[in-house]
């Protein structure tokens, strides 16, 4: 106890402890709609994007790696919905070719000189990196977040479960699709630079996986899937600090336990 207490002797981990704090829940929450709206392989492909807005920040001057993910990936989200509106090719289709190219396209730019490996944090994050200023950025991010939950979430669960009855209720389908697919671009996309673009994808989606077998209501689902993120981030906190392992990568190792435990709980449950 005493060695696990004498880690927030140290201002990063204090730093990545608060972050955890915000982060856990704001992934936790955005991942039950992604499942449920089976929006996995777009949040996949979200994370791949990254490395082309990096590209294109660099070849702008954006000075902040952030600002060109963030950028690139409010286009790319809405890029996505009007692709998959007014185009003839399957969703998955249209996904994986932008997925592809975007992917390709910052690869290649970054290689340019063999200079890749200066943005390679990118593939694995860096959670103890955060300061004060990343800080107050994620703060921004998690109340922007709380304020579309409160307003637009029932919007959201009816456009996603019944398009056609949205429709007549006067919802605009269209850009209640673009509005939350741009707010999981930018979660993403702030989130990648801590966690990593390699696992975005499974911190967003294993958590509410786990939580949907167990849950009977809308409601217990999104407070179970906070519960589970929540102490997934902080568990894998606690492991990244002590056996010096990428916190992101703890975090879905564990956030895999709590969905196995969920498998075998929810076979149980059947059997009995």
């Amino acid at each position: 106890m005493d060695a696990l207490l004498h880690m927030f002797d140290y201002g990063f981990m204090r730093n990545a402890f608060l972050a955890m704090l915000m982060l856990a829940p704001l992934l936790g929450m955005l991942g039950t709609q992604v499942v449920s709206a089976r929006m996995a392989f777009f949040a996949d492909a979200l994370g791949h994007s990254a490395l082309a807005g990096i590209a294109v920040g660099v070849l702008l001057g954006v000075s902040d790696p952030m600002l060109g993910m963030v950028g690139f990936g409010l286009v790319f989200a809405v890029g996505i919905v009007i692709g998959r509106e007014r185009g003839t090719s399957s969703a998955d289709t249209t996904i994986g070719v932008f997925s592809s190219l975007a992917m390709a396209l910052g690869i290649l730019l970054l290689s340019r000189g063999g200079s890749f490996s200066k943005y390679s944090a990118f593939l694995i994050g860096d959670v103890l990196a955060i300061d004060a200023a990343d800080l107050l950025r994620l703060a921004a991010v998690l109340s922007v977040f709380l304020v579309y939950w409160l307003f637009f979430y029932n919007r959201l669960l009816l456009t996603t479960l019944q398009p056609s009855v949205a429709e007549s209720r006067g919802i605009r389908v269209l850009w209640q699709e673009i509005l939350f697919n741009v707010l999981v671009a930018v979660v993403v996309m702030v989130s990648i630079r801590w966690v990593g673009l390699l696992v975005i994808n499974a911190m967003l989606v294993v958590p509410a996986a786990a939580a949907r077998r167990l849950s009977g209501s809308v409601r217990s689902y999104q407070a179970l899937t906070v519960g589970i993120s929540l102490v997934s981030g902080l568990v894998g906190l606690v492991v990244s600090y002590f056996a010096d392992v990428p916190a992101g990568a703890a975090f879905v190792v564990v956030a895999a336990a709590f969905y196995l435990a969920s498998v075998v709980l929810a076979r149980r449950r059947g059997r009995a």
